[in-house]
């Protein structure tokens, strides 16, 4: 056969290289070395010459594969890349592209690629568990294709329209390509060389090869198919093998080869459409054949997902049911339970059937309580994962079933119930002797506690949902109170104690209305015997307290259980204003030395109590003891974790997956929540009074010391603002406050921190508002008083009592007191001359000796305080529990120390 024609068209040549499993040729190589069938004269020296266009799309594809085999081991990371060189050689091949059109090969990978990414970027829990590169280049290759794609915006909206009519026309146009130029030159068998190659490349590998023999199995005639139909529709081929239009070819051969006309293009594409039909017809009545014969077996069923559960049957007909007998078939029920694919639902249907069972034959009380305890213990055993929470309908239903336990247990006292009595020795039968079941309430009604705490946890605070399970908690303490009455007759002091807890955790953090009301005047016009009636409505919650507690306090061998109930008296007590009872209670009970070795819910509820400490000094009028309590919360900058009240995002980065979810189960649900912007508004304001006078006192000494650091903080960032307009946020209110008071001016001081903005964010919140602030008031106007003194008394020889009386609207016996204490305390150089009611001013400055004696001394305490923290530090005492150790301790302050004890003052003679 000639040479000429035995080297066929450009895409026969193309598939014959693209097709057989061959080493990859170079892309930028001008010609390729491949075996092809010649005559036997000329079978060593054949090259082939190939046009641009086809090397430039062999690229393409061969790109292209990568690109989809790094897609099937998600491997992003391999994708940007081969994207990158994607993009660079269809730039290349630039002049082919604009003559022929963009390929739709070329279109589909587009389509495919960005469908790929967004499925992975929507997989939230796919893309937690990709390593750093691959969640990069994820972010960045979605980006670089988002915008890549919208130049072919319209290719690829027509392409997803209809994807297989895309892959079909690749095909065809392919196929009358090579139709066109193999008919030309077959052999006496009726097989062309070109063809030959073509069939041999094409033998199936991998999953089509098994695709290939099942098709054989099910209808062997099709191994006689066209072998032109056989390749023409191989998708890959499709893909590269695209034939340009006439008077473009760069082989001279297949410019004459023999083109099939309209007619016979029509008739084969038929005739392939035809054979299609009866490939898929047996295989069609095959499957009818199978659904009408499965039909005649009876109607459909819909199965459950996981194992079937064979569901026991109850009794047969006939049986007598006895003790035995339920026990052996409730323990028969329960064998089931914690295996994978038992279906619970049907586990709790089949255990509430058994009580309906029971109770109708009449088989006594104790066989329905055992049932009961299980039925309990599988609601709870429904969610097997600890970090989900029980359903609504399974929440109720786990309510309801309490309920229904507990008035079984009051109206039959002979029913004694405990986790230490054994399988062998209840008593279920035996009437005559007191029955005995094996089961604890108490530990039921605790892990109640906690699925409603769960509940709470995971549901939106700002839903209406939220507060509809809020509506629960009235039924969780009643179940709460009515087991406390039942372990007070018949439980044991440690089921006491924890039921005790149980209820006083439900109580610590509620103000008590009621009593605040009592307190105060009662209401004109109303009966003495209304008011009786009030008083007798409820126990106060103060009392309640007090006798739960002392309880705990006497019985309790635990040191957890006594810990708390103490921290939640402290936090009960806070909470009502009742200052001294708290702040003694917290200092005999010593906790602030061994609270870091507490569990951190514990440690948590201590930070609670401290910072409702800190807010109940703060409405007394106490700041300094405020700020004291508030200061490790606040200066730490972690408030909101440290309070369990949520998770910081920077925090989130140095913990793994697990530890996020152990901490988010410690977090207390938002109705317990402290308002963090009220506890930062009065740990503001308590620096601000304590700050602004002590910065006036010592304003010329470059060795003063910061009482609050955050303070400090804010005011640097007020002044580094170029442009000062009127304060919005409640931080610039209290900035703005404290520019006014350094100058004395008590008045724009009061009406930076009192105003309409500050009472509805901050002071209205308060039980007794107006009281907060006609102390704020006071104690602005004092320490204003203070501030001036210090600051213009190097400007005055003498001073009249009145005139400051006037100018701070205060009375002449509270500006008397202020300017004795401040004489008496060496902060004030003056003398005060009575008949004259006048402050005669001292210019005493100190001598060099004496200044070297305040240096000297200065040096020596911080040496001091760096000893003792030092010593601190090795001991493992200084510190603790969400602690920041980068604070250093007070000199000459009270209030609460680092170590965790609480300091006061010798010459403090007011408590």
């Amino acid at each position: 056969m000639s040479r000429f024609f035995t080297t066929g068209s450009d895409s026969e040549s193309e598939s014959s290289l693209s097709g057989e499993e061959l080493a990859p040729k170079p892309v930028g190589g001008n010609y390729g070395k491949q075996p092809l069938l010649l005559s036997e004269d000329e079978e060593d020296t054949k090259r082939v010459v190939r046009s641009a266009k086809d090397k430039r799309f062999e690229e393409l594809t061969n790109l292209i594969r990568t690109i989809r085999n790094a897609m099937k081991i998600r491997d992003v990371t391999k994708c940007l890349e081969e994207f990158e060189l994607l993009g660079k050689a269809f730039g290349k091949a630039k002049s082919i592209v604009d003559k022929e059109g963009v390929p739709r090969f070329y279109i589909r990978i587009l389509a495919d690629l960005e469908d790929y990414l967004n499925e992975l970027w929507e997989d939230k829990e796919g893309k937690k568990k990709m390593n750093k590169n691959n969640a990069k280049a994820l972010s960045t290759l979605r980006q670089k294709i988002r915008k890549y794609n919208r130049d072919y915006e319209a290719q690829i909206t027509s392409y997803k329209q209809n994807p297989e009519q895309s892959a079909d026309e690749d095909a065809e146009k392919n196929e009358e390509d090579s139709e066109g130029s193999s008919s030309s030159d077959e052999d006496e068998d009726g097989l062309s060389a070109t063809s030959f190659l073509k069939k041999k490349s094409e033998a199936p590998s991998g999953e089509s090869r098994k695709f290939l023999k099942k098709m054989e199995d099910e209808d062997e005639d099709s191994e006689d198919s066209d072998d032109d139909e056989d390749w023409g529709s191989d998708s890959t081929s499709s893909d590269s093998d695209s034939e340009e239009e006439d008077g473009k070819y760069t082989v001279l051969a297949s410019k004459f080869l023999k083109k099939e006309s309209t007619t016979e293009k029509k008739a084969a594409e038929k005739k392939r459409e035809d054979k299609a039909k009866k490939k898929h017809e047996p295989r069609k009545s095959k499957r009818l054949d199978e659904e009408e014969e499965d039909n005649e077996g009876g109607e459909w069923e819909r199965v459950r997902g996981g194992a079937p559960l064979v569901k026991p049957k109850m009794f047969a007909k006939g049986t007598e049911i006895t003790h035995a007998i339920v026990v052996k078939k409730l323990n028969e029920i329960l064998q089931a339970r914690g295996k994978k694919g038992t279906d619970r639902a049907a586990q709790i249907e089949l255990l509430q059937l058994l009580v309906q069972i029971t109770a109708e034959n009449n088989l006594g009380e104790g066989v329905i309580v055992k049932i009961k305890f299980n039925i309990i213990a599988s609601l709870y055993d429904y969610n097997p994962n600890l970090a989900t929470y029980m359903k609504p309908e399974m929440w109720q239903k786990c309510l309801d079933c309490i309920n229904e336990l507990m008035d079984i247990l009051f109206a039959n006292p002979n029913i004694f119930v405990g986790e230490n009595i054994l399988e062998e020795s209840e008593n279920l039968s035996n009437f005559e002797q007191p029955l005995r079941v094996r089961g604890c309430i108490l530990t039921l009604v605790e892990r109640m506690d906690e699925e409603f705490t769960k509940i709470m946890q995971n549901t939106d605070p700002h839903s209406q949902e939220y507060v509809e399970h809020l509506k629960d908690e009235a039924r969780v303490c009643a179940i709460i109170e009515r087991v406390q009455r039942y372990l007070q007759e018949k439980g044991t002091t440690e089921e006491i104690c924890r039921i005790y807890l149980r209820r006083v955790l439900h109580t610590y953090y509620k103000f008590d209305y009621k009593a605040h009301q009592r307190q105060l005047a009662p209401p004109e016009g109303s009966s003495k015997s209304e008011q009786d009636q009030a008083e007798n409505e409820g126990e106060d919650s103060a009392v309640l307290m007090e006798r739960l507690c002392k309880y705990i306090y006497a019985k309790d061998r635990t040191d957890r259980i006594r810990t708390c109930a103490i921290l939640c008296h402290i936090y009960h007590h806070a909470l009502h204003s009742r200052w001294y009872q708290a702040r003694d209670l917290m200092l005999m009970s010593h906790l602030q030395d061994n609270i870091q070795h507490a569990d951190p819910p514990v440690q948590i509820l201590y930070n609670r109590t401290m910072v409702q400490l800190g807010i109940c000094a703060f409405r007394q009028g106490l700041t300094k003891d405020a700020h004291n309590a508030l200061l490790d919360i606040q200066s730490s900058g972690r408030a909101k974790e440290l309070l369990g009240q949520g998770l910081l995002l920077r925090s989130l980065q140095e913990r793994n997956q697990e530890q996020e979810k152990v901490e988010r189960r410690r977090q207390v649900p938002f109705h317990l929540h402290i308002n963090l912007e009220l506890l930062e508004c009065v740990y503001l304001v308590s620096a601000m009074l304590l700050e602004i006078p002590y910065m006036a006192a010592h304003e010329s000494d470059a060795r003063r010391r910061m009482i609050s650091k955050q303070f400090h903080h804010q005011l640097r960032v007020g002044e580094r603002q170029p442009l000062l307009g009127p304060p919005e946020s409640m931080r610039e209110h209290v900035v703005a406050a404290s520019k006014a008071m350094k100058m004395g001016d008590w008045k724009t001081c009061h009406s930076f921190i009192i105003n309409e903005k500050m009472n509805g964010k901050v002071w209205d919140l308060f039980p007794e508002a107006n009281k907060v602030r006609t102390m704020l008031v006071r104690k602005i106007q004092e320490e204003s008083l203070r501030t001036y003194l210090f600051t213009y008394s190097s400007v005055y020889d003498s001073i009249s009592m009145e005139t400051l009386s006037d100018m701070f609207q205060l009375d002449l016996p509270t500006v008397h007191s202020i300017i004795s204490k401040m004489i008496i305390s060496e902060e004030l150089m003056a003398s005060l001359d009575q008949p004259t009611q006048t402050v005669v001013m001292h210019r005493t400055e100190p001598t060099a000796q004496q200044n070297l004696a305040l240096q000297l001394a200065e040096k020596l305490g911080s040496l001091v305080e760096n000893n003792e923290r030092v010593f601190d530090h090795k001991q493992g005492t200084y510190g603790g529990y969400f602690r920041d150790q980068k604070d250093g301790y007070r000199k000459n302050e009270g209030g609460y120390m680092r170590r965790g004890g609480y300091r006061q003052q010798q010459s403090q003679t007011s408590y």
